[in-house]
């Protein structure tokens, strides 16, 4: 401890004291007062009590303190450093600046962010807005009590270290690593790259930045040191703003110092339900040395302030695509894709090895959130079925979020998976500006988190569900899907949709897709108008009725291939009314439903609910004859005694069949 500063405090403390002894003001203290009364702030009173450079602030100064909950100190581990929660200019909520000398030795900075939200950080700990507390003491001294939900922690050295380090920046953080008190991480490698390609200035530069650096467990692969570069080195660096990971702003690009002419590089952070928070680098446009995508890594220290901003310590470098997918997801045994990695080698680990031999490769990775799900852990056990789920994710070839809105120029992309005649459905919409993309498998719709995580040899896409274990009913399946929304439509009209929520019942539902729709809008434009008008709502029910099948059992594709050859000709399947007679074969690798002598090709097949199976169809099942429109008003019939005949007819088989 620097001389002069051990003869101020020396100085405090004698005043402290006589002040104690002489003022019969003393208990009075206004913040001191309201601390020692609440038994919520019990344990930083406790603290308080015990520091007199604290005390006598508190007594004497105007002061601005942060004062952690009880319950932050349980989650908390580790010494608490009271004076880094004081600071010595008074501070309401509204003039609370960015950066905030703190009252401890070396005066170590606070740093403040106001999110757009209205909340307000000080360092990682968030201000609890109605319990801050503006007073004045006895001597007119004018303080504040912001109550914080995290303890602050300050850059501090190790207990074996032999001197006390105070207020470092970024470049003399990395420089004395080794000394300080930051758990097991190293940082020798990326330090000594740093220094080869001469960027102290860039982590001693004045201001508040964010610092992304890489601890030595990353360059394990002996090659990647080598590829530290001095633009690798600025992607690790977000100028100007200093970002706490509890302040953070989720999936928002930020400007990273390598972000110029000939090379844009943007840093953002992601986090989590289990807690654990990643920062992600995306090379927007690169270079021969920096090829563009996604890298993905775990921040496994957060939040270390030093004066010239915050460092976050990562588990491998950004910028940086070195590794093909498999060692991807080998890297991720204790990461982000953990449960996806732990299934695939509970079920004997080949799926793993199919993905090394496939040379160029996508897989679509279900989060570790994802595999929590009930219908998901139930499936776990069937070592067959869980075979044909991981090859449900896996794609032969690169495909990446530009080639996806290529196929989706026109229609809904159909992606061929590594599962025999199994295909995923890429669909983008726009949410607030931003486009969200989605990918249909197995009858089930899952939502892009994470896209472009790039590999030698392929992309990761991290996605929120896991593919082929339904969880939605027929109706939420219609309801939700882009391609049936037509279909969902002329069922809302006749109230046709209500039964299909009816988890009592199998359906086997052969649903038009809504281009198929569109091609009866080219061949029978009148019946098409008629249909989707919600007037004529008993025409579109009597054809959508045509294509329900209700039975004991659902009906796959492959059902329907061995029906029809063991039958010799068409099956008969009984629907809402009636029965459907059809003829299913399978044609180059394709199903092709054959009905009054239209064939009609299966665009998805079995794609799997919670109370049936849908087969999505490239054309209904429909002919002109089916809606006869007569002087422009009235189809399917020649005045209005048949319609109102007609329609009390299947009133009535509707009332009888769901009362049955």
């Amino acid at each position: 401890m620097p001389s002069a500063f051990r003869r101020c405090t020396l100085q405090a403390v004698l005043l402290a004291c006589l002040c104690m002894a002489m003022s019969p003001w003393r208990a009075n203290a206004s913040i001191i007062e309201k601390l020692r009364d609440d038994s919520d702030l019990s344990q930083f009173y406790s603290l308080l009590e015990q520091n007199i450079i604290a005390n006598s602030t508190l007594t004497l100064r105007p002061c601005t303190v942060f004062v952690p909950t009880n319950a932050a100190f349980q989650r908390h581990h580790g010494p608490t450093h009271v004076l880094y929660h004081i600071t010595t200019t008074p501070m309401t909520k509204d003039e609370l600046i960015k950066i905030i000398p703190s009252d401890m030795g070396g005066n170590p900075s606070l740093y403040i962010t106001k999110n757009r939200n209205g909340d307000i950080y000080v360092n990682n700990a968030r201000i609890i807005p109605s319990l801050t507390v503006e007073m004045t003491n006895s001597l007119g001294m004018r303080q504040v009590m912001h109550i914080i939900d995290e303890v602050l922690v300050p850059l501090t050295a190790l207990p074996t270290a032999k001197i006390e380090f105070t207020n470092l920046d970024a470049y003399q953080f990395l420089k004395q690593a080794d000394l300080l008190d930051i758990g097991e991480n190293r940082l020798r490698s990326y330090r000594s790259q740093v220094t080869l390609m001469r960027r102290d200035n860039l982590y001693q530069s004045p201001g508040g930045h964010t610092f992304l650096i890489p601890v030595d467990e990353g360059f394990k692969q002996t090659t990647r040191s080598s590829l530290v570069d001095n633009k690798v080195i600025d992607g690790h660096v977000i100028p100007n703003n200093v970002i706490f990971t509890a302040a953070a702003q989720i999936e928002v690009p930020q400007t990273t110092a390598a972000f110029e002419d000939n090379l844009k590089v943007t840093a953002s952070f992601f986090k989590q339900k289990d807690g654990k928070m990643y920062v992600k680098s995306n090379t927007i446009v690169g270079d021969e040395k920096h090829p563009t995508g996604v890298v993905l890594a775990e921040i496994v220290k957060a939040n270390i302030p030093v004066r010239n901003g915050v460092v976050h310590l990562i588990h491998r470098p950004l910028m940086i695509i070195d590794s093909t997918v498999t060692q991807f997801l080998q890297d991720n045994e204790n990461g982000a894709l953990r449960k996806f990695y732990n299934v695939i080698m509970d079920n004997g680990g080949e799926v793993l090895t199919d993905i090394s031999n496939l040379g160029e490769i996508t897989i679509l990775a279900p989060s570790n959130d994802a595999w929590a799900a009930k219908s998901v852990e139930n499936n776990l056990g069937n070592r067959e079925k869980v075979r044909s789920i991981l090859n449900m994710h896996i794609i032969k070839g690169k495909l990446n979020v530009a080639q996806i809105h290529q196929k989706n120029a026109k229609m809904i992309a159909q992606v061929p998976t590594v599962n025999d005649r199994t295909f995923l459905y890429f669909n983008i919409r726009n949410e607030n500006g931003e486009d969200v993309i989605t990918v249909e498998g197995g009858g089930v719709n899952a939502t892009v988190l994470q896209a472009d995580v790039a590999q030698t040899n392929g992309y990761v896409h991290i996605i929120d569900k896991v593919l082929g274990i339904p969880y939605t009913t027929v109706l939420e399946k219609l309801e939700t899907d882009p391609m049936m929304s037509d279909t969902f439509k002329l069922g809302q009209f006749s109230d046709f949709n209500n039964q299909l929520n009816n988890t009592k019942r199998r359906f086997t539902y052969f649903v038009p897709r809504d281009k198929a729709w569109q091609k009866t809008k080219l061949d029978y434009p009148s019946t098409h108008k008629k249909l989707f008008m919600e007037d004529f709502s008993y025409h579109s029910r009597s054809i959508l009725e045509r294509h329900l099948v209700i039975a004991d059992k659902v009906y796959t594709m492959n059902d329907l291939v061995a029906m029809t050859a063991e039958s010799g000709d068409s099956v008969l399947l009984p629907t809402y009314r009636d029965s459907l007679k059809v003829k299913v074969e399978e044609e180059a690798g394709r199903y092709v439903i054959t009905w009054n002598f239209k064939k009609i090709n299966v665009y998805r097949p079995d794609v799997e609910c919670t109370n049936g199976i849908i087969h999505v169809i490239d054309y209904p099942m429909l002919e002109e004859r089916d809606v006869v429109v007569n002087g422009g008003s009235y189809p399917l019939g020649t005045n209005m005694c048949i319609l109102f005949t007609n329609t009390l007819i299947i009133a009535i088989a509707q009332f009888l069949f769901l009362n049955n």
